[in-house]
């Protein structure tokens, strides 16, 4: 007799589809810390990851990252502030009024400097963007982009580039290219020689990254930056932020709390408003900050940092040269000093700023 029984049939693997779904979501976002690598009294570390138990609440519960590059600035200004790439994971919860996200999970990736948030935020408003109006690839080529999410390219020697509207991207990416973006978190890129970038407007970011570049960001909470030899960067707004990497490099923050970063040698920067910070590391580099509780600091033993105004605050390593006034209400200066770090008391990386009498002391404000 012809055996009927059955056999049975062997389970399913799980498709793709639930595969899928059991790949936990993961959001690479970026945060901002005190000098301690803190926020919020909670101490991060470099590398480590984080797990929050509990619920997870925007603006209340969890570890708090943005999307945005420049959104960290709403939260942690540039001025004294550090910023690190996360990778967020587990439950998340969103906020309406910016990009920031609520995790369960964060893992601390690496530690930005200013320039790297201003290259990112680039990346993040371009890979956003739509292509609008045309793309230009060729010698003295011209792209223009005008409206909601434009991107405008130009690609060739003496291209240009200009993005005009929300979210809009330049970029020009050539020899004498200028790239300008113009409207709410616009971001600008010229990457060749000589190359120009400009972000006019609400968290615009502006990147130049070729010998002799320059780099402006014009508005609340804008940054540029200028990465080749000679280049200038100029962030002019509340919370601007300035970063020179090349040699002979210039970077100047206008405005309120403005970082001004200076990273080459015989680089300057410049920090002009209420507790901007300015920093040179470099051979020669001098940092200069002129303002209200302003702050200037040498991270290097041939570099110079001067702060002029009421509050004002210098610091460097050893053999740095740091330099203070005191003024009266009227803006007269009563007294000045100048010290070298390692010498006569003066400890290397401490803050000092000038008692009423005009002798430096140390400041843990």
């Amino acid at each position: 007799m012809r055996n009927t029984t059955k056999t049975s049939k062997p389970a399913e693997t799980q498709t793709a589809a639930t595969e899928a779904a059991a790949v936990e979501q993961t959001v690479i976002a970026y945060k901002g810390f005190d000098q301690q690598l803190r926020c919020r009294g909670y101490q991060y570390e470099v590398g480590k990851t984080y797990e929050h138990a509990g619920k997870v609440e925007a603006c209340a519960s969890g570890f708090h990252a943005c999307e945005h590059p420049l959104d960290v600035f709403d939260y942690y200004a540039p001025a004294g502030s550090r910023f690190a790439e996360v990778t967020l994971g587990g439950e998340m919860d969103r906020n309406g009024s910016d990009t920031k996200i609520a995790a369960a999970r964060i893992t601390i990736n690496v530690e930005l400097s200013i320039g790297d948030l201003v290259r990112r935020a680039w990346d993040y408003v371009w890979s956003r963007a739509t292509l609008e109006g045309e793309t230009a690839t060729g010698y003295h080529g011209a792209a223009s982009a005008t409206g909601y999410r434009g991107a405008a390219s130009a690609t060739g020697d003496r291209g240009a580039a200009s993005a005009t509207g929300y979210q809009g991207a330049a970029s020009a990416t050539g020899d004498r290219g200028a790239a300008s973006a113009t409207g709410d978190r616009g971001a600008a890129s010229a990457t060749g020689d000589r190359g120009a970038a400009s972000a006019t407007g609400y968290r615009g970011a502006a990147s130049a990254t070729g010998d002799r570049g320059a780099a402006s960001a014009t508005g609340y909470q804008g940054a540029a930056s200028a990465t080749g030899d000679r280049g200038a960067a100029s962030a002019t707004g509340d919370r601007g932020a300035a970063s020179a990497t090349g040699d002979r490099g210039a970077a100047s923050a206008t405005g309120y709390r403005g970082a001004a970063s200076a990273t080459g040698d015989r680089g300057a920067a410049s920090a002009t408003g209420y507790q901007g910070v300015a920093s040179a590391t470099g051979y020669r580099g001098v940092a200069s900050a002129t303002g209200y509780q302003g702050a200037a600091e040498a991270l290097h033993p041939t570099a110079t940092a001067h702060a002029s105004g009421p509050d004002g605050r210098v610091r460097g390593v050893a053999g740095a040269a740091l330099h203070l006034d005191r003024r009266d209400n009227d803006g007269a200066i009563t007294h000045a000093w100048a010290g070298i770090v390692g010498r006569d008391g003066i400890e290397s990386m401490v803050w000092y700023r000038l008692d009423d009498g005009g002798r430096p002391i140390a400041d843990q404000g």
